[in-house]
């Protein structure tokens, strides 16, 4: 599938407009490292598909250009003695058209200097492969910006050291060891690293701020350079003995390898459609979600799983994982790995818990350790999912005591744990006088069904039912008049002069729109709360059909968010951001499925693409691209924990899912056509199908689920059991 893919999907962005804030990875499956094309030195937005400039390959580490970036260098080929101390010095045009971006290897032409550049990449490295064009001496530049120690051997054609560059860590010395080897004969009269005055410095030892090297080769004209490269968060040693594990493998055995690692995901969801467009954005969107989390442990001389734990201070023994927001990736990353890659979420949760045991709390948002970043504690999620799909057993006591501490426990740094925790044990809700209480509220008490699901699955009655009671305490902030979740201050009052578009404040990334629809547990208590299913329903409906508007109070400007909503036009469904991604979903739940069809295609088919604006907002560590996924399959997990997906309408004309288990789920679409918006009708292992669910059984059992789409919405009455899950509903 690897043909439909190119990276570049949704990366064409700035600070202000989101069409994905993707970066064209190149990487191996959760690999340690990802390496992506350099066009301009602008902060966290390097990379844009309409840029002719090339400033080289840049090893990176950057989830989110919001997070920043760590553990970074620049590689830039050059065939040229007039380079001096700086990037702009050495960039060359290149032409992106001729370029090959893929999740597995990487080409560009450098037309200054008639360069060809070649990358694969290994979960600890990558092989480069550059071929020299001109009489000019051959060289690779390295920018490491940051402190760094560098030196290059002439006799053993190798440049290691050490690199210290991040946006945020709790040790400030953290940094990343390097090996790099060469199979070329290293120039010592020429190489070394430019001063501030831009003279080049002849010296085999680099040590600074911002080092700016080269190194250049002997008889490399008109010829290839290969280059070897192993990381290591750990130590050189490290490095070396992941380099040599390595050193032995070709350029194009390591590239058939990458190429072997990324099928191995991507073939185990078959997609058809007449309409090839639909299969590339799929495979895209697929190879975004095994992407992050990236690995964060290494191996040491026994083969076993060691990392750098950076509160300690000290290598520990065990697995551990980066790069990841929960905030994000509970709703699609996780439920999506729940299906085609148990194994490996285990080993996440396992990671996860090794966080835990060195930090004192479950991660937030990681990168490469606890950046305290969005509401809620959201792990619980992940957690929950896997526990009510077999997938963690073994480790459920110690992730449940992790989820309880959580809350019950105030940290006493901010970036752990819930916020208001103490507060909201008090008053059943977080007050207004904490940054985005509505948004906390919320997620503690979906955090608390999830804690109950937990509960439940090790036989803990008493512990589950306690905390299935406080997951209701959204109704604390409930404002039944409004229809809409609101701030409350310590004396149960709503905040006065409200404002149902205003963003910010009470509310993270939305307004009231966008939040008050996060009961995912208890849906039907919300309908109960608004007094009918016609009241709901005209809710959200209104929802749809409200112009995008919006006002910054809360922020004081216009963020991002704010212009995509506007820009798409989707109504109040701001689709751009996670917050949003269920409402699609909710006529289901007052069984009216067939607004939620005409959504739901709308989207799928006017939102999403293959090209470089191909997301309406952040693709945050695959969430969006799940969001693509899951809805283009038919159904949709609104609910982690609940072990239950959402029906929607298909995409594709058939979808065939190869199970762990050996068993195939398939999804057939009859009279799949642009015109059909609505599903006329469903089977389930051929059996008419009436709920507006399945079960995660349903899919590991390898039913078949047949939808035939019609031009008009079908009408009937649902009963009660045949709509999705609720805790109202026990």
């Amino acid at each position: 599938m690897l043909h439909y893919i190119d990276t570049r999907q949704g990366s064409n962005n700035k600070h202000s407009y989101s069409n994905g804030n993707t970066l064209p990875y190149t990487s191996v499956p959760f690999g340690m490292n990802h390496f992506v094309v350099q066009t301009n030195d602008q902060g966290s937005w390097f990379f844009n598909p309409n840029d002719r400039v090339f400033q080289g390959i840049r090893l990176t580490h950057q989830p989110s250009p919001w997070m920043g970036d760590f553990a970074h260098f620049l590689m830039t080929p050059v065939a040229d003695d007039k380079i001096r101390g700086s990037i702009f010095s050495c960039q060359s045009s290149y032409r992106p058209e001729e370029a090959i971006f893929k999740p597995h290897y990487v080409r560009v032409k450098q037309q200054r200097y008639n360069i060809t550049t070649e990358l694969v990449p290994s979960c600890y490295g990558a092989s480069l492969r550059i071929k020299y064009n001109s009489s000019q001496q051959a060289g690779l530049v390295l920018n490491a910006k940051g402190k760094s120690s560098l030196q290059w051997d002439a006799a053993s054609r190798k440049v290691s050291g050490f690199i210290s560059n991040f946006s945020g860590c709790q040790d400030e010395n953290f940094g990343i060891y390097i090996v790099m080897t060469f199979n070329k004969d290293i120039d010592p009269s020429t190489s070394g690293f430019y001063n501030a005055k831009e003279q080049l410095e002849n010296v085999a030892v680099l040590e600074g701020t911002d080092q700016h090297a080269v190194i250049r080769f002997t008889d490399c004209e008109k010829d290839t350079l290969e280059v070897k490269l192993a990381t290591s968060f750990i130590s050189l040693e490290q490095a070396e003995l992941n380099y040599q594990r390595e050193i032995a493998t070709s350029f194009e055995d390591m590239k058939e390898e990458a190429a072997n690692a990324w099928n191995h995901y991507l073939n185990k969801i078959k997609v058809t459609h007449h309409n090839e467009e639909y299969l590339k954005t799929f495979y895209t969107c697929l190879y975004r979600m095994f992407l992050f989390p990236q690995k964060f442990y290494e191996l040491d001389g026994n083969m076993e799983p060691i990392h750098y734990d950076t509160t300690a201070k000290a290598v520990k023994k065990g697995i551990l994982y980066t790069n990841n927001g929960f905030w994000d990736t509970y709703k699609t990353v996780y439920p999506l790995y729940s299906i085609i890659a148990p194994q490996e979420y285990k080993e996440m949760l396992e990671g996860y818990l090794n966080s835990y045991r060195e930090a004192g709390f479950l991660p937030k948002w990681l990168s490469p350790d606890e950046r305290g970043l969005m509401p809620g504690t959201l792990i619980d999620a992940v957690i929950a999912d896997a526990a009510v799909k077999g997938i963690a057993d073994p480790l459920l006591p110690e992730l449940l005591e992790a989820m309880l501490k959580a809350a019950t426990t105030q940290s006493e740094m901010n970036i752990y744990g819930r916020q208001g925790t103490l507060d909201y044990l008090k008053y059943g809700y977080v007050p207004s006088n904490y940054h985005e209480s509505v948004n906390h509220t919320l997620d503690y008490a979906y955090s608390d069904y999830c804690i109950s699901r937990v509960a439940d699955v090790l036989g803990n009655t008493e512990l589950a039912d306690r905390y299935r009671q406080s997951a209701l305490n959204y109704r604390n902030i409930f404002d039944s008049e409004t229809g809409f979740m609101r701030a409350k201050d310590q004396n149960g009052q709503f905040r006065p002069d409200f404002n149902d578009t205003s963003w910010g404040l009470d509310y993270a990334e939305g307004s009231a729109w966008q939040t008050s629809f996060a009961v995912f547990q208890d849906f039907e208590g919300l309908i109960e709360g608004y007094g009918s299913k016609e009241r709901f329903f005209n809710k959200i409906t209104e929802l749809c059909n409200k112009a995008p508007d919006f006002d910054v109070k809360g922020y004081g400007f216009e963020i991002h968010e704010m212009s995509e909503m506007a820009a798409i036009d989707f109504g109040q469904v701001a689709i751009s951001n996670q917050p949003s991604f269920h409402i699609p979903y909710l006529f289901n739940y007052v069984g009216q499925p067939a607004s939620s069809q005409v959504v739901i295609k709308q989207i799928l088919t006017n939102l999403f693409n293959s090209g470089f604006d191909g997301f309406p907002g952040d693709e945050d560590n695959g969430s969006m691209a799940g969001w693509y996924v899951f809805s283009s399959m038919g159904f949709y997990p609104v609910c982690p924990g609940s072990g239950e997906y959402v029906l929607g309408i298909p995409l594709f004309d058939s979808v065939t899912i190869e199970l762990p288990n050996g068993k195939q789920m398939q999804v057939h679409t009859d009279n799949n056509n642009p015109q059909s918006n609505f599903v006329a009708n469903v089977t389930l292992d051929g059996e008419d199908y009436t709920k507006l669910y399945i079960k995660h059984e349903d899919i590991m059992d390898g039913k078949t689920l047949d939808f035939r789409l019609g031009l008009a919405p079908s009408f009937r009455q649902y009963e009660q059991d045949e709509i999705p899950f609720s805790i109202s509903k026990k």
